[in-house]
C-alpha cells in the first residue's frame, strides 16, 4: 500500500466491483479508454479479474482511494505501460497526479524500469496535459490505432526516462 497526503493507493480485490462498474460504465470516464463503456457487472468482474491476477512481474496496478471509497486505478498494467482511469465526479481535484506520482517512483527505483510509455488519444487534452506535467515527452503520433465501435481513434505516443534510461 501506498499512501499520499490525501490518497491510499492499495492493491485491487472484490470488493471493488461496484465502484468500478460505476467509473467502467460511465460514458464520459470511458470517452478515452481503449474499450467501450462496460454494459454488464460481468464485463466489469472479467476485467477487475484481470487486474486482480497481474503476475507481479508483469505489471503494477493500484486502486485509488479516497475516504475509504475506490475512485479509480494508476498504475503499470502491464511495464512498461501506465494507465489511469478516475471517476468523473473526482476529477479536476489533483488526485491523478497526486496516486501518479508514486506510481512513477515506484516504476523506476523499486522495477527498476529504463522508462515508462502513454499512449493518449490527441483529443484527451487533460490527460496529454497531465502527463507532460509529469515529465513525459511525445515520442510519435499514429492514426486509426483503435477502433471503438464505429470510431476510429488515433494515438500520441508519450515517453518518460528514469534516472538510468
Amino acid at each position: 500500500m501506498i499512501r499520499t497526503a490525501r490518497l491510499l493507493l492499495r492493491p485491487a480485490d472484490w470488493r471493488d466491483l461496484d465502484a468500478f462498474h460505476a467509473i467502467l460504465s460511465n460514458q464520459q470516464a470511458m470517452r478515452y479508454w481503449s474499450t467501450l463503456p462496460h454494459g454488464t457487472r460481468e464485463q466489469t468482474r472479467d476485467w477487475l479479474q484481470a487486474m486482480i491476477e497481474t503476475p507481479p512481474g508483469e505489471g503494477e496496478d493500484w486502486v485509488i482511494e479516497l475516504h475509504g471509497r475506490a475512485v479509480g486505478k494508476a498504475g503499470l498494467w502491464r511495464f512498461p505501460e501506465i494507465g489511469f482511469i478516475l471517476h468523473p465526479g473526482y476529477w479536476g481535484q489533483g488526485f491523478e497526479c497526486e496516486a501518479l506520482e508514486p506510481v512513477i517512483e515506484r516504476a523506476f527505483s523499486v522495477h527498476r524500469l529504463p522508462s515508462i510509455f502513454a499512449d493518449v488519444d490527441p483529443r484527451n487534452t487533460t490527460s496529454l496535459k497531465l502527463l507532460s506535467g509529469l515529465g513525459f515527452a511525445e515520442s510519435g503520433r499514429a492514426q486509426r490505432t483503435l477502433r471503438l465501435g464505429e470510431e476510429w481513434c488515433d494515438s500520441i505516443y508519450l515517453q518518460l526516462y528514469g534516472p538510468t534510461g
